[in-house]
């Protein structure tokens, strides 16, 4: 297809279609649970969790050198402050409201927690979900915070902490800034500097691009795996949770279509454009692994400057995650305080979830367990069991993938906004025909 010059979006898609019709044919011949599927799936994921592997191989060094290749183009400069702040309060401000769609979708469906039936494998997660909690000690809003910062940047490059990807980023702004000083002091040595930052910032892109290319192979290993593993019985008797569960996930999708509405862009755009970036943040449930589509889409198709691209995409993996901090949390939450004689319906409670969610959505990791992170803190800080949060364990995968790609739908459209507030947004480039705008392209 790609020799018969067959667009990307359309790669994408056939391998995302013969992925879930491959999965589903060895799902009937052979059963979720089967051994002989299970050693299939060790050869899927060569292709498909080697791809995600491969992504997040070039997430830091992505990150850490467009932003500080940001400064050396001149486009941050004295506003970063500004940047910084709108990129933050829309990302904690939609996870905020996020949490108000999820507490409305239990509501509506009428979730309870104590109607689940438990088996061995939710018990054992159960337990599992009770011993990470204990490892975790209850962190105050200014301890978070401390948490962001890189004591070590070196060890961040490594991604030892849930927040690194923050760290490097805040790393790369200070010797952006100590960039923008040097050129007032010594402008030779700034150039120098200079060139040697382009340089390594077209070597970065080149990986990108050589990975990205191999996005439809990838996405279809990952949805057959999926699909061939997934217990359909178990999807079906806890339909209603996944039903109130997508539902709460489109509900605040077209939220981030209103936001990019009122800012003055074409919505239907925006959809299009981003289509394959969420695609596969939903194939890979990994918002970190999406991470250089996500850089990509907004820069190359959605006109966002490199540093407020950089800056949104790479917050949006550890600061309000709209799916997996927002929604999830409350909607468990709300499921399961009527096992402890809470009232859900009281205002006091409600007011006091929805501002623990959005508190608390500062540093959760944009890997897979995130959610589950973001469900330990949420109902820790409530005294509401976090043992029952293993309770649906079963449809994890499938609720993920939506989870996923609504995290990172709301990094792109606090990129795409924060640079329309700021007049930098590129309008030629976000009305432009995708013609031209292929994100793997060479």
């Amino acid at each position: 297809m790609h020799r018969k010059n067959v667009s990307f979006s359309k790669r994408v898609f056939t391998g995302l279609g013969l992925g879930i019709l491959f999965g589903f044919i060895l799902n009937v011949a052979y059963g979720a649970d089967s051994e002989v599927l299970a050693k299939s799936v060790s050869w899927f994921n060569i292709i498909g969790t080697g791809y995600v592997k491969l992504l997040q191989m070039i997430v830091v060094p992505l990150v850490f050198i467009s932003i500080l290749g940001a400064f050396t183009k001149v486009t941050i400069g004295k506003n970063f402050g500004k940047m910084a702040g709108i990129i933050l309060g829309i990302l904690v401000g939609t996870t905020a409201i996020a949490a108000a769609i999820g507490i409305s979708a239990s509501l509506l469906f009428n979730l309870d927690a104590s109607e689940i039936v438990q088996g061995e494998a939710e018990a054992a997660r159960g337990v599992s979900i009770e011993e990470r909690s204990a490892d975790m000690s209850g962190k105050a809003l200014p301890d978070q915070i401390l948490e962001l910062l890189p004591a070590n940047p070196f060890l961040d490059f490594t991604g030892a902490r849930p927040t690194s990807t923050i760290g490097v980023v805040i790393f790369a702004a200070f010797l952006g800034f100590a960039y923008l000083a040097l050129t007032r002091r010594d402008e030779e040595n700034a150039n120098l500097v200079k060139k040697g930052i382009d340089a390594l910032y077209s070597l970065i892109m080149g990986v990108v691009r050589i990975v990205l290319r191999l996005t439809p192979y990838g996405i279809l290993a990952i949805i057959a795996r999926t699909v061939a593993t997934s217990d359909f019985a178990a999807i079906f008797s806890l339909g209603k949770f996944v039903l109130a569960s997508y539902v709460a996930l489109l509900v605040m999708y077209l939220i981030h279509l209103i936001i990019i509405t009122i800012s003055g862009l074409n919505p239907v755009t925006y959809v299009k454009k981003t289509a394959e970036a969420l695609l596969f943040a939903f194939s890979s449930r990994s918002s970190a692994g999406t991470l250089p589509l996500n850089i990509k889409t907004q820069t190359d198709r959605l006109g966002v400057p490199d540093g407020i691209a950089n800056f949104a995409g790479s917050f949006g993996l550890s600061i309000g995650q709209n799916g997996c901090a927002g929604v999830y949390p409350a909607m468990l939450a709300v499921m399961i305080a009527p096992t402890v004689g809470q009232n859900p319906l009281e205002p006091t409670f409600l007011l006091t979830l929805i501002a623990i969610v959005a508190i608390s959505s500062f540093g959760v990791a944009g890997v897979g367990g995130g959610a589950t992170f973001a469900a330990i803190l949420v109902l820790s800080a409530l005294n509401l069991p976090v043992a029952l949060a293993g309770l649906l364990i079963s449809v994890e995968p499938l609720i993920d993938m939506g989870r996923t790609a609504l995290n990172v739908s709301g990094s792109m459209t606090a990129g795409v906004t924060t640079a329309r507030i700021n007049g930098e947004l590129d309008k030629d480039v976000y009305n432009g025909s995708m013609e031209h705008q292929s994100i793997d392209a060479t």
